[in-house]
């Protein structure tokens, strides 16, 4: 029954990765920034790393992004999008096993957002076959900042208002 349960959890977190996606790629950004997005979904990986597991937000990572590039048709951006969760979820899983005495969750969506910003331009320099792409990086990060602030702070409040925890392990 308890794994059943987590499963409904973990398909519930999902979706609701998918839908806050979905909602953020309408919202316009006043900059018209290619790549550069709120990072809202990414709210969702965060409080079930820190919630429920760290394989488990692997697994609501993974299944947030290849549903939303399925549901939003933006199989271009993929390669992106993948990269950068992947390689967002590892420096999130590592920051809360290995720094959590140090850090708040929006220092954990900090490392998260420079990490999926790190892997979106490594994406696109393998693609375009440049290095000069990395250029870009400090003007990501930069925005990453603000929206990892708003990430973590969300998640601060979600993890100390739900009972998701009872569903680690």
């Amino acid at each position: 029954m308890r794994n059943n349960r987590k499963l409904i959890y973990l398909s519930l977190l999902s979706a609701m990765g998918i839908v806050l996606g979905l909602f953020e790629s309408m919202i316009p950004l006043p900059v018209a920034i290619p790549g550069a997005r709120l990072g809202l979904s990414n709210m969702v990986v965060l409080v079930t790393i820190v919630s429920i597991g760290y394989k488990e937000g692997f697994i609501v990572s993974i299944f947030k992004t290849v549903l939303l590039a399925l549901v939003t048709g933006a199989v271009s951006s993929f390669f992106f999008s993948f990269a950068g969760a992947i390689l967002s979820t590892i420096a999130m899983v590592l920051s809360h096993k290995f720094l959590r005495k140090y850090l708040s969750l929006i220092g954990i969506s900090e490392i998260g957002s420079f990490f999926h910003n790190l892997g979106q331009v490594l994406v696109a320099s393998f693609i375009m076959k440049t290095t000069a792409i990395f250029a870009y990086l400090p003007i990501l990060v930069i925005l990453g900042i603000f929206t990892g602030f708003f990430v973590g702070l969300a998640s601060i409040y979600i993890t100390n208002n739900t009972n998701l925890a009872k569903l680690r392990g």
